[in-house]
């Protein structure tokens, strides 16, 4: 089956819908997919659920979609980097559910292998775990937190071929094989598609059973969130 769409706006096409959950891989603005997410501003649709590790910067990234209002509430682990993103929180506008990062990783990995929930010591006594759940083993207290899925995943790969095995680049892998494997229907924007067989089966990271489009970017922005240099040597 051939997964490869034109472009980002016909891949999201009658998929992304108003009041939706969406997962979206990235870590600051590493890995994240743009052209996807450039397309799901101009869609228009708005209530949206994002489950993503942070909500990009002012402008860019997720930040897009809050500075049209796209987003009703964020499942995240950090948000420092955005402006108004702070300003809709703390105006009441925006919900927020905070997750220790490792822990919104796991949710997100539980809930693509189909776990609903699972038990671990991170939060226990903090906000993180009022409302939750909290169960002793071996003389140790555990929180539960319910895995996640999203209706949607968005996710940045390296390559893909065109049954939609994906292939990672370094650290911009983080949240997306995640994020992949939780949405009921994946989206994966790549710089490089070829065709089905090309990719030895010991170098794909997320089998093509979790992906239902591709999309080609081969020539991604990639911005750098805050780029930081030594000052040069005297001579």
């Amino acid at each position: 089956m051939n997964k490869v769409y034109a472009s980002a706006a016909e891949a999201l096409a009658g998929v992304v819908r108003d009041g939706q959950t969406l997962a979206v891989g990235g870590f600051g603005l590493c890995g994240i997919p743009e052209a996807l997410i450039a397309a799901l501003r101009d869609s228009g649709v708005k209530g949206l659920t994002c489950i993503s590790n942070n909500a990009g910067v002012d402008g860019f990234g997720l930040g897009q979609l809050l500075a049209t209002r796209q987003i009703r509430k964020m499942i995240a682990s950090y948000v420092g980097e955005n402006k108004e993103f702070e300003r809709q929180y703390l105006a009441g506008e925006l919900e927020l559910e905070f997750t220790p990062q490792g822990t919104l990783a796991e949710k997100l990995r539980a809930g693509g292998a189909g776990i609903p929930a699972f038990f671990t010591k991170t939060g226990v006594g903090t906000i993180v775990a009022e409302g939750k759940e909290i169960r002793d083993f071996d003389g140790e207290q555990y929180v539960m937190e319910r895995s996640l899925t999203a209706d949607v995943a968005l996710v940045k790969a390296y390559k893909a071929d065109k049954a939609g095995n994906l292939v990672f680049r370094r650290t911009a892998r983080n949240f997306n094989p995640m994020c992949a494997m939780a949405g009921k229907v994946t989206i994966a924007e790549v710089e490089q598609i070829v065709e089905t067989g090309e990719i030895d089966p010991d170098d794909v990271h997320t089998p093509g059973i979790f992906v239902q489009r591709i999309v080609l970017n081969a020539s991604p922005e990639k911005r750098i969130e805050q780029r930081t240099v030594r000052a040069a040597a005297a001579r």
